[in-house]
């Protein structure tokens, strides 16, 4: 692959990062205008400052019968969307913003919990106080947010499509928030509309209702949904050993599964293509691990998307009705050039998991299928990596309940 023209990085010029925020910049250029209408598919929740923090009304600055496109991850990676078409929607979004405590409700918070629990765009008046201030924003964990202004005054004007069941949560002032979270979950309703109302305090015993920064609330989103499901997966038999392979965005994971109790690791590596076109692995990694008890203590290391991988993978035990022992290998490659949030990571562990397995008769054959994919395609040494594997060395000198099945 020739270089980039635009940073001399080893991707194609359209997903250059300094191209992508380029271009966005361009389009937010034309948003000129401090008082506008259109439909807000979302709020967002700032963390600097806690507890004072900033609330923004996200909305395009026109009238768009899509504008539920610009707060949809699942959709953009079933059409498999990139980088750039991504930003194009997130930088699309004007993030109309108010200070607030976490803990003090009004008029503007009522309006960003409306926003939050309905099913469809809700339109909106916005007035700011200035002119949008050109910006893209990009984060590990949320999905980035583009050009920004002080709110002024926001008003609905038209009638929330709110869900029966999520009005039923949200009204229930003595329903704690993890069993409304795991019940609407289980009713059908997705992590990214149950983390977008977790963070402007839609559910929750009255008095201990809050704001929780956007960021905050998707991992602990994933975080709950995956326990929830994991509880329900170690009722299982034990699986079989089986390989999945895929990705998103340049975002690969090898998911290798062994026919024990829940126990769940994960390493994440960067892998970069070099001029002659030939990946040369680097080798740092981070990694976290848990066994069938959990974790009591956040995982530091790979940080959210260890949430979010997890979540993935009890929905596929869940589905498959089999509970085992999963070694995660997440490969980042020179595609992924922007940071979007962890979303992506979700996304790419479900596409992965979407694959037709490998099924293998022993451990060792699986391992070794491991290392060759690894080093086929994408020039990395798993030899360096898979001794460092609490999961691999617990399975080499711990005995196990089913070997005496």
């Amino acid at each position: 692959m020739r270089l980039c023209i635009y940073c001399k990085g080893s991707h194609a010029d359209a997903s250059c990062p300094l191209y992508i925020k380029a271009q966005a910049i361009m389009r937010t250029q034309k948003i000129n205008k401090t008082d506008f209408s259109g439909g807000s598919p979302a709020p967002f929740v700032g963390h600097y400052g806690y507890p004072n923090v900033n609330v923004g009304i996200l909305a395009p600055p026109d009238v768009n019968e899509g504008a539920w496109e610009y707060d949809a991850p699942k959709h953009w990676a079933a059409q498999n969307f990139g980088v750039g078409e991504v930003v194009e929607f997130r930088s699309g979004l004007v993030n109309s913003r108010f200070k607030a405590n976490i803990r003090h409700f009004d008029r503007d918070l009522d309006i960003a919990q409306e926003v939050a629990m309905a099913s469809k765009p809700v339109d909106v008046d916005i007035s700011l106080k200035h002119k949008p201030i050109m910006r893209l924003s990009t984060d590990t964990h949320a999905a980035p947010t583009g050009p920004n202004a002080e709110l002024q005054r926001v008003d609905v004007t038209s009638n929330a499509k709110i869900p029966t069941k999520v009005q039923r949560a949200h009204d229930d002032t003595d329903l704690l928030s993890v069993p409304a979270l795991t019940t609407l979950f289980d009713k059908g309703f997705d992590e990214n509309y149950l983390s977008r109302m977790l963070s402007v305090g839609t559910f929750g015993i009255q008095k201990n209702r809050k704001l929780v920064p956007t960021r905050w609330s998707i991992t602990a989103t994933d975080d709950i949904l995956g326990k929830h499901m994991l509880e329900r997966v170690k009722r299982h038999d034990f699986g079989d050993y089986r390989a999945y392979f895929g990705g998103y965005l340049g975002n690969f994971y090898m998911m290798l599964f062994f026919p024990d109790p829940w126990g769940y690791e994960l390493f994440e590596m960067s892998v970069r293509n070099g001029r002659e076109g030939n990946w040369e692995g680097v080798g740092n990694w981070s990694t976290d691990y848990e066994g069938v008890q959990g974790r009591k203590d956040y995982a530091k290391e790979t940080a959210g998307g260890y949430y979010t991988v997890r979540l993935a993978l009890s929905e596929k035990m869940l589905e498959n009705k089999r509970q085992g022992s999963v070694l995660a290998l997440r490969f980042i490659t020179d595609e992924y050039t922007l940071p979007l949030g962890v979303w992506v990571t979700r996304e790419a562990a479900r596409n992965a998991l979407k694959s037709k397995p490998i099924v293998f008769s022993d451990g060792n054959l699986m391992l070794t299928y491991a290392k060759n994919l690894a080093k086929n395609k994408f020039g990395y040494n798993l030899d360096k990596l898979l001794p460092s594997s609490i999961m691999l060395k617990e399975r080499k000198h711990q005995k196990r309940l089913n070997m005496y099945a």
